[in-house]
Parts: C-alpha cells; structure tokens; sequence
C-alpha cells in the first residue's frame, strides 16, 4: 500500500485526513478506538507541502511511541496490532473527547514568541524579563495555550483566563499542570543527551470511560517541537548557529526565503528535502540509543 493511501484498512473504515495524518475507526460501528496514521507529509504555515519528507510517518511514530513510553502519565495507546500495510507508521488509540486546547509549553524564546516579545516583551499575555534575545532560555518554562480552531480555520493564541472559559477552571488547570510537568521531565531527558526542547505542544482529552486527564495525539516529535543540538547552542554566538535544530525548522526557513506566503507553496528542493528527512533521523538516533 502506497504511503498516502486512504482508502480502508482491513478492520478499519478512513474517516479523516488532516495536513499530515489520516483517521480510521472501527469497521465493525464500534467508537472506543482510533488508528492514526502518520504520513510523509510535511506542513508549514499551515500549508501541506510537496513533496513529503521520505520515511517521516515512520519516524515520527516511532518516536511518539518511545515518549509515551517514558512518561509516566496516562495516555491514549492501545495494546492492539495496527494493519500490517501501515504497521511501522500507526498507532492504535483509545478514542478521547479532545480538549479544543492545544497546550503550548515555552522553554526558550523564539519563533512567533520572539516576534511578540519583541513588541511587547510578553509571550501570549506573559509578561518576560527585559533585554532577552532570540533563542534565550526563559526563567521558567511558561505555559501559553491555543484554541484549536474549527477545520479550514486557524488556530488562535488565547490567555489561560480564556481558557478557562472554554473548559472551566479545574480542565484547565490540570492542563497546564500536566503540560508543564511533562515538559520539564521531557527536557531532562532530552538534556541528558545533549539535545534541548526549546518548545512543545500537547493535546488532551477525557477518557471516555474514566474521565481520567489522558495526553493524546503525538507527543514530543519533529513535527510537534523544537529540537536543538545542546553542544551548538553552548557554543554558537548567533541564533542561526545556537538554535541547531532537529525539526522542520529546515522547512520553513526555506519557504521563509523562498515564498511570500500567498498562493500555493513551493515545491521543495530535493536537498531540503534530504536535509530534513536526516536531522529527523539524527533527533531519533540520539533520543532513544
């Protein structure tokens, strides 16, 4: 089976496709489990780009699987064998009611923080110390939420007050509790092989039978983080050299250069391409040896 296949699955019904994923649910009517498969496709500015990342769906399962794996927080995984067409690329979950949340943990400054800080010396309503550069670690992790906005929309920077008014006050709490508690164990590990997570995004849900906080979707990957080389930020005296990274960073500095934003996306270079496709390679490599 081709990797952007998605017609059905034996076992298993196409329900959604989204810029990188595909959704399956039961054949048999049942609700209580999804498979997520994880494609080659790559997005940037919220557009899918041509063409995918060889070996990306693969990859960035692999590693979502390994984080579960270490943090000890529950989670949506099921013990069940994925189709065989798609194995090395699914996995099988319980089906949650989401939050409409995405929880944003902040580490360092940079990116679209950096350009708000740099007008308001706050990230998304959090005030930040004077005289910070781009890439500076922050004090303190900060937690700075999004709404998940309906499909064709975008998403939307929201303060924890407005959060609380999507999900009630102990919802989102527990959200950004457990989103900054799995951020600063993620980051000890990761600092324990020289590698920095500059920043992440969790997405939650209820369990449908216990109610229990469960953290869902992919965790802690390329796609969803920033990565970078810890030896190369200690080292690095500009924050193109400090800020070495492990993700698609590679991607959207091109578009960034090559692109106005308006209209279709480029094609990617075949050298982008590959550039990308081995710095996912190497993130994985040194993670999980």
């Amino acid at each position: 089976m081709s990797e952007n296949t998605k017609s059905n699955l034996p076992g298993w019904t196409h329900a959604y496709s989204g810029k990188v994923r595909d959704l399956y649910e039961p054949a048999d009517g049942s609700v209580d489990r999804l498979l997520v498969v994880a494609s080659d496709r790559v997005s940037a500015f919220d557009f899918a780009l041509e063409p995918g990342i060889p070996g990306k769906g693969a990859l960035l399962t692999q590693l979502s699987k390994w984080w579960f794996d270490q943090l000890d927080v529950p989670n949506h995984l099921v013990d069940e064998p994925a189709p065989e067409a798609v194995a090395d690329r699914t996995m099988v979950t319980t089906k949650l009611e989401m939050y409409p949340i995405e929880c944003v943990v902040r580490g360092y400054l940079t990116g679209s923080g950096w350009a708000e800080y740099q007008v308001s010396q706050s990230v998304c309503g959090v005030p930040l110390p004077a005289g910070l550069t781009d890439g500076d670690r922050l004090p303190e992790p900060i937690y700075t939420p999004a709404y998940k906005a309906p499909l064709g929309e975008h998403d939307e920077n929201i303060s924890f007050e407005q959060s609380v008014e999507l999900v009630g006050a102990d919802v989102a709490a527990a959200l950004r509790d457990a989103s900054l508690a799995i951020f600063r164990a993620a980051s000890d590990i990761a600092e324990q092989r020289g590698v920095i997570l500059a920043d992440t995004k969790f997405e939650f849900g209820a369990h449908p039978v216990t109610g229990e906080l469960t953290l869902g979707d992919e965790v802690l990957t390329s796609d969803s983080s920033r990565y970078w080389d810890a030896e190369a930020y200690s080292t690095g005296t500009t924050p193109a050299e400090r800020m070495a990274s492990f993700d698609k960073q590679i991607v959207r500095d091109w578009l960034s250069a090559n692109w106005d934003k308006t209209g279709t996306p480029p094609v990617l270079p075949a050298e982008i391409v590959e550039q990308t496709a081995a710095r996912y390679r190497e993130l994985i490599e040194r993670l999980t040896r």
